[in-house]
């Protein structure tokens, strides 16, 4: 019987599922492990970015109208008059060239009057706005060495993180100084975060924290993968919930330093949906993700290229593709002028066909600010072509739309939204934005306009 029992508890030891053994360091080196070296390398091309502000406001005190007041201080506190604060910020840069060409967060350094760069050797640059580009919150900054060679931070291809890499993030949080956190890449290609107009970022659970914006978020080789850019937090504090615009679009706007600091994102003349799990299923796909393409611009590169309504978009030179805003970026990052190969499934086979990146093309377009008694006084409305569709993020290409709005305006209480394509009012279709203006200086109420607003379609009854 023990002879039986022994060979049942051998076997239950030797069939068992082998578990990881912990160990306590084996030598001096593996206690000593640690960031240190690479910070120190790192830590010199990261910089601390002060921001000034001059702020107008007006005088509210109501001892400023007073007679009696005004005689011993003057006019100069009459009420109405403009006074003058100055508002303070601060954030983190990045040096990505050695004659002083810095990347920070646009929103660092947005409607600063004095922008100030300090070094971690201490050494103070005044700095100039070289170019800023809004909808991918970057900006490139530069300051004067006098001839000195500034440290730098190289740029990795972003595509090659995957989820569970080391990655330290370096930035100046809550002004307290220089400050490393360090953690691990929690997701990659995030999407739809609300996070700008081309919101394809890195996440991380390393530490971010009000004044890391701008900074680096460097991989274990040194090199830079990406730029804190927002956290998710109710708080306002990090959560462990990050998010960073990948090296890759950086590099493309470091690039376009050269050309003035004007980035021209690569056009196709494409445009779909994801493909959602329904989707997926009524096409006979194993998996959602991927673009399905619903419209083609006539003679654009993809018409050119062969693509069809009904393609699946799934990758960009072999890069996934899960979404639009993906699509986007993976287009974004690459230069005008050149190919790129789409990877397709059309009708349940993969094709890959290689498209011409051209800038959107431009035509003559109209720009009308509208005024009057009427719902859509105080916008101003624009013929759309594919250039101007794409700097107001806009998939349609033809149509008149709202570029922007007064606020407080009448158009801007109604309920209207810059983007809103005006396509039709009281049933007559709205082909131009002359057409438009001349329509709405002499229609009387009421009035229904319809309008297509990101894909779906709504109308306004105002009286």
């Amino acid at each position: 019987m023990k002879t039986i029992w022994a060979a049942f508890s051998a076997f239950l030891l030797l069939s068992a599922p082998a578990v990881a053994q912990e160990t306590v360091p084996a030598s001096q080196a593996q206690i000593d492990l640690t960031f240190a070296p690479l910070v120190k390398a790192a830590a010199p091309a990261v910089v601390n970015i002060y921001t000034r502000t001059v702020i107008k406001q007006r005088a509210t005190s109501p001892f400023f109208d007073d007679p009696f007041f005004r005689q011993f201080f003057g006019d100069q506190f009459k009420s109405g008059q403009p006074k003058e604060r100055v508002q303070g910020a601060l954030g983190s840069g990045v040096i990505v060239r050695t004659d002083g060409l810095i990347v920070t967060n646009n929103h660092v350094i947005n409607g600063a009057d004095q922008i100030r760069v300090v070094l971690n050797d201490k050494r103070e640059f005044e700095a100039k706005v070289v170019a800023a580009e809004e909808r991918l919150d970057l900006a490139l900054l530069k300051v004067d060495t006098k001839g000195q060679a500034l440290p730098v931070l190289s740029l990795r291809d972003s595509d090659d993180l995957e989820v569970g890499d080391l990655v330290l993030a370096i930035g100046n949080p809550f002004g307290v100084g220089q400050t490393v956190t360090s953690g691990i890449v929690s997701g990659v290609a995030r999407t739809n975060t609300g996070i700008g107009d081309f919101g394809y970022f890195i996440q991380t659970d390393a530490a971010i924290n009000p004044g890391n914006s701008g900074g680096a978020l460097i991989s274990m080789d040194g090199k830079l993968v990406g730029i804190p850019t927002a956290i998710f937090s109710k708080t306002g504090g990090s959560v462990g919930i990050g998010f960073a615009i990948p090296s890759n679009m950086v590099a493309a706007v470091v690039k376009a330093e050269g050309n003035g600091g004007k980035l021209v994102r690569p056009w196709i003349g494409a445009a779909g949906e994801t493909v959602t799990n329904d989707i997926a299923q009524s096409l006979g796909l194993p998996t959602p993700g991927g673009v399905v393409v619903q419209q083609l611009y006539a003679k654009g590169p993809a018409e050119q290229a062969g693509i069809k309504p009904g393609d699946i978009i799934t990758g960009v030179n072999g890069r996934e593709v899960e979404d639009p805003e993906g699509l986007r970026f993976r287009l974004a990052t690459l230069p005008v002028g050149e190919k790129a190969t789409l990877n397709l499934i059309r009708k349940g086979s993969v094709v890959d066909l290689p498209v011409d990146l051209i800038a959107p093309p431009e035509k003559p377009t109209n720009e009308t600010l509208l005024e009057g008694r009427q719902p859509l006084s105080g916008a101003l409305i624009i013929d759309l072509s594919p250039a101007t569709a794409d700097e107001l993020n806009i998939s349609a290409w033809d149509g008149v739309a709202i570029a922007k709005m007064k606020r407080g305006s009448i158009s801007d209480r109604v309920g209207f939204e810059a983007g809103d394509i005006i396509v039709k009012i009281n049933d007559k279709d709205i082909k131009s934005a002359a057409e438009l203006a001349d329509l709405m200086s002499s229609l009387p109420a009421p009035w229904t306009i319809t309008v297509n607003r990101g894909g779906k379609v709504k109308t306004f009854d105002l009286d």
